[in-house]
């Protein structure tokens, strides 16, 4: 498998990103993948944790095709070893994961870095350890965790103000709430979203995808 080039930091790219469920099922991923991609989807985060890595590796391999010919970006989640190898174009990490400021050693400047944060602490540490942007969450509800406590709206505003570099959301998204996070003012309102159930889970993610950026509008990357 020849490396993935890396690419410039493109938030146009991170407006919807689409979190694989984890439900390990490759043909369904695939194609939710090509059909979310139809619908605008220009970033997709591989979450299969219950993959070998060789496993996630096959995966990236069938990924790329659908996301580089329209020049989206596929990262890695929590495997800093597969983007660091050139499979992907970069790697969203956490609290369980490299510490950041490693694994932006080992993946240099080229990589892309995320840090999936829920606190102002957590967004301080991902800035000092340049990343190019951390994820917050969980902002609403969500069905893929429930019963845990969410930040809410107002919060993850703040909190997203406050913040030293771009933020996306991650919880509970729906076109309705896209609708809201799109009418919020800079520098409150995140770069883009992110979502799983809403996508991988949508009858026609096509069509979710779509509806997904259309509420959003055309200023959010602008943020």
């Amino acid at each position: 498998m020849p490396a993935v080039q890396p690419q410039p930091f493109d938030r146009q790219c991170l407006r919807l990103v689409l979190v694989t469920d984890g439900r390990g099922d490759q043909v369904r991923l695939e194609a939710v993948v090509a059909a979310a991609v139809r619908g605008g989807v220009r970033c997709v985060q591989l979450r299969e944790p219950h993959w070998s890595v060789r496993q996630q590796l096959h995966a990236a391999e069938r990924l790329l095709p659908l996301l580089v010919p329209v020049g989206g970006l596929l990262l890695a989640n929590d495997r800093v070893d597969l983007a660091a190898a050139g499979a992907t174009h970069g790697v969203q990490i956490g609290h369980r994961s490299l510490p950041p400021e490693l694994a932006r050693g080992v993946l240099g400047p080229q990589r892309l870095l995320g840090y999936s944060a829920h606190d102002q602490g957590e967004l301080d540490l991902a800035a000092a350890a340049g990343c190019d942007f951390a994820l917050l969450s969980p902002v609403w509800a969500t069905e893929s965790k429930p019963g845990m406590p969410h930040l809410g709206e107002a919060r993850a505003a703040v909190l997203t103000a406050h913040a030293r570099l771009p933020v996306l959301w991650l919880g509970g998204i729906t076109p309705v709430h896209a609708a809201r996070i799109a009418a919020l003012p800079a520098p409150h309102r995140p770069i883009g979203i992110a979502v799983r159930s809403a996508l991988m889970a949508a009858q026609d993610p096509q069509f979710a995808a779509a509806a997904l950026l259309a509420a959003l509008g055309s200023g959010v990357a602008d943020s």
